[in-house]
């Protein structure tokens, strides 16, 4: 199963998501991209197998996706502080891999029902859902 963990900004979130993967599953391709270096090379830190940079790297790393992980915003033209293009969020609403997003109220989008609490909570929700989508391979 190939993964791609979408981040921006300091990529901690997706460091995050990426140490648990490692941590919880075997046979699992990790290819980390950020918006920018640095949440790139915090995400590679974290155990990605291969990671890339940009706007084109988000669009290629989606053709390939079984599952793409990372905020809510990854899916929001010009979110994450400008960040996130409207290529790239098209490339990842269009992938034919499954979404799982990570519902965070930051930068002018609030998703509602919930609460700017806990991120390793929302972080081991996101595990749960990669793990059921995990038994289909």
């Amino acid at each position: 199963m190939h993964v791609v963990v979408v981040d921006g900004q300091g990529g901690k979130l997706g460091a995050q998501i990426i140490k648990e993967i490692v941590s919880q599953f075997e046979l699992v391709e990790i290819t980390a991209v950020g918006t920018n270096a640095v949440a790139t090379a915090n995400m590679l830190k974290a155990g990605a197998h291969q990671g890339a940079t940009g706007e084109n790297p988000v669009i290629v790393a989606c053709r390939s996706a079984d599952v793409i992980i990372g905020p809510v915003g990854i899916v929001i033209a010009d979110s994450l502080l400008g960040e996130v293009t409207p290529n790239m969020a098209m490339a990842i609403g269009q992938a034919d891999a499954v979404r799982i997003l990570i519902p965070v109220n930051k930068c002018n989008n609030l998703v509602a029902g919930v609460n700017s609490g806990n991120i390793s909570v929302l972080v081991s929700d996101a595990i749960e859902k990669l793990k059921d989508v995990y038994k289909l391979y």
